[in-house]
């Protein structure tokens, strides 16, 4: 596919982001400088309980060669306050593919550094690599180890264990005795020497207005033989999975049948944009799930059904998202579904969406429409069963005002709660609460209806209620639609913001609620207004309350979360309304390409490598912001490549089914 390969090799420095998963939960990740500059990086960050209970055991190491009685530091650091240990030289360049890997130009030779993460188990390969044999050095890697939940920090306390267990070959480093063990096997001889290293700072932390200075444990030194033709180094969590595959093996050995392994699964991928999707998917339970973002969401039901339909659905990943959709079907609660489950897994999910529960039934008629003759008949009947029981649930009236009023629509909404996709709080203060129907929610909500339709439940007035209340209660003349009808409960009271939500009821879902040509109208204001290279903005520049930056600490950046800021995951749905539009055609096809899709694909190489950032600045250069590595962002652009913009294919349409009175009618 055009346009989404990584450079051969990038200049490091310490905003390009690396990650690693281990299809768990669990990941390692860093910069391409080397340096850590968030407490969310490490070598070894893993999930107790797939994909929650994640905690970083081993978050760096500090490393230096030394020859001929000089010492080179290999490895850099930033501490509190203003101080700073830098490798000597810096790595010259940073290479993404097959995996994280690091050239320093070393004394006439070039020193090679990989990280790879291998998927199904919570373990990772570190290895130096010299392009020629350097006689008489030695490589030294001090372990930096914590053993903390990955929202904290961690602080020099006597309870920490510094010692280390020698097992065979293996080491254990036990810091913590609640938490699993690290088993590390290398190929270098260890030398005890228990100490502290105090006081890292980790910039983006500080720049988020969040506390950013913690303290590591060090047990010792590995030494390495860099006369040797490979120092390979392997950190796992203690388990009974690790045991086996690790037992009574050189490093070597291991090493060699990590980079087999990895090498095998990613060739298998037919991009790399298809590659960094599937790290997205990770196990919970017998089955799997997908995680919102990394490094620090975990898996929320929005963000799950939004991103399923590009990780799965288009690249054709059925068994997956039946597995997903199947999942979730048993926590329908009043025709709600949890929009998070917490990382915690004693605490309870949170009902707290309105629109979550409406993108699954999308993904399940999706799902349906491409494999349902396929799938055994008592998962297509819990798959219906659970649509049909959101449908009726929103019909009858549920938590937080949600219900069904007699046009046909949808009413949302309470003080203190964020419903929608914009649901930024701080505090007890809802940024945009949208009280009432908002336009997205509306056309969700007459999709879901559409395909219930579909798959033969008469739904078809209703529907057509919902369509005609739509066309004459949203339409803003020369602004497109209103942003919420109804406001706040109170009958015609209306939020004409221009935000991009109004991009779900003009195509940029299956049912497009107006007719072609107001269509595009809309579209086209929407691209004039709110498109950037990245996507859209979340409000228009001339609208009150803009914010130009998503910056500064919490208070500022949830000010700005959805006051202008760019989402790129909106980009998804944007394309598909200007191409569908346009009469999906191969020439509006390649058009969108060219105008909209290859200016995001650019992003790959910047932020989250190989990856697209949660959000960006909404004025230029529109520096990314947010979460490095998210799974909706990363979607969309799938799905706009694999569905709306493949040759020959257009964006795919529901048609509204004419049936009998809906049982579903108030």
């Amino acid at each position: 596919m055009s346009g989404i390969a990584l450079p051969p090799a990038l200049s490091a420095d310490e905003h390009g982001e690396w990650l690693e998963t281990d299809g768990l939960g669990g990941y390692a990740s860093g910069t391409t400088l080397g340096i850590n500059t968030r407490r969310y990086h490490a070598l070894l960050l893993v999930a107790l309980e797939p994909p929650a209970g994640r905690h970083v055991l081993v978050n760096d190491a500090a490393v230096w060669l030394e020859r001929d009685g000089q010492r080179r530091a290999l490895s850099s650091h930033r501490f509190w306050p203003d101080v700073s240990c830098w490798a000597e030289p810096l790595p010259a360049r940073f290479r993404s593919e097959p995996w994280p890997c690091f050239d320093t130009d070393l004394e006439g030779a070039v020193l090679s550094r990989e990280v790879v993460v291998l998927h199904g188990l919570p373990l990772v390969l570190c290895s130096w690599r010299l392009s020629r044999p350097l006689p008489g050095a030695t490589l030294c890697v001090r372990p930096l180890l914590s053993g903390r939940n990955f929202h904290a920090l961690h602080h020099e306390n006597p309870s920490c264990d510094l010692g280390a267990e020698a097992h065979g070959r293996e080491l254990l480093f036990r810091p913590y005795p609640s938490l699993p063990a690290v088993r590390s096997l290398a190929n270098a001889r260890f030398e005890r020497s228990p100490d502290w290293y105090r006081n890292f700072e980790y910039a983006r932390e500080r720049e988020r207005g969040l506390d950013h200075v913690e303290d590591l444990a060090a047990p010792g030194v590995l030494r390495f033989d860099l006369g040797e033709p490979c120092a390979n180094w392997i950190l796992a969590a203690d388990g009974a999975e690790t045991r086996a595959f690790l037992a009574g093996r050189s490093a070597a050995e291991v090493a060699a049948e990590v980079r087999q392994r990895e090498s095998e699964r990613r060739a298998a991928f037919s991009s790399p944009l298809e590659r960094a999707g599937a790290a997205y998917l990770v196990r919970r339970g017998a089955g799997q799930t997908i995680i919102a973002g990394y490094p620090w969401f975990g898996d929320w039901g929005r963000d799950t059904f939004i991103a399923l339909r590009g990780l799965c659905l288009a690249t054709e990943r059925y068994r997956e998202a039946a597995q997903i959709l199947l999942a979730w079907s048993g926590a329908v609660s009043e025709g709600m579904l949890p929009n998070r489950f917490a990382d915690d897994p004693a605490e309870p999910a949170e009902y707290n969406s309105v629109d979550a529960a409406l993108w699954y039934v999308l993904c399940v008629g999706e799902l349906l429409e491409a494999r349902g003759p396929s799938l055994a008949p008592s998962d297509r009947a819990a798959l219906e069963r659970a649509a049909l029981r959101i449908v009726q649930g929103y019909a009858q009236g549920t938590r937080h005002g949600i219900r069904l009023e007699p046009d046909g629509l949808l009413a949302a909404g309470a003080p203190g709660v964020q419903l929608t996709w914009m649901d930024a709080k701080i505090g007890d203060h809802v940024i945009t609460p949208r009280i009432g129907k908002p336009v997205e929610v509306q056309a969700l909500w007459l999709n879901a209806l559409a395909i219930l339709g579909r798959l033969g439940h008469e739904t078809a007035q209703l529907l057509q209620r919902g369509l005609g209340s739509f066309a004459t209660r949203f339409d803003n003349s020369d602004r497109g639609l209103f942003d919420v009808v109804d406001v706040n409960h109170q009958s015609g009271a209306l939020d004409a913001s221009l935000r991009p939500n109004q991009l779900l009821a003009v195509g940029g879902l299956p049912l497009s609620l107006l007719p072609t040509a107001r269509c595009r109208e809309i579209v086209d204001l929407l691209a004039a207004e709110l498109w950037t290279p990245l996507g859209l903005r979340s409000l228009g520049q001339r609208e009150p309350g803009y914010t130009p930056r998503y910056a500064g600490g919490v208070f500022e950046r949830d000010s700005a979360y959805h006051q202008g800021t760019v989402w790129p995951w909106l980009g998804g749905p944007f394309i598909e309304a200007w191409v569908k539009s346009r009469g999906s055609t191969p020439a509006a096809q390649a058009e969108a390409r060219t105008r909209f899709l290859e200016p995001m694909l650019r992003h790959l190489s910047r932020a989250g490598l190989g990856h697209v950032s949660e959000v960006a600045d909404a004025e230029p250069p529109h520096a990314p912001g947010g979460c490095p590595f998210q799974a909706w962002s990363v979607s969309e652009l799938l799905r706009v490549e694999r569905r709306v913009l493949a040759a020959g294919r257009g964006a795919p349409a529901i048609a509204a089914l004419p049936r009998a009175t809906s049982l579903l009618a108030p």
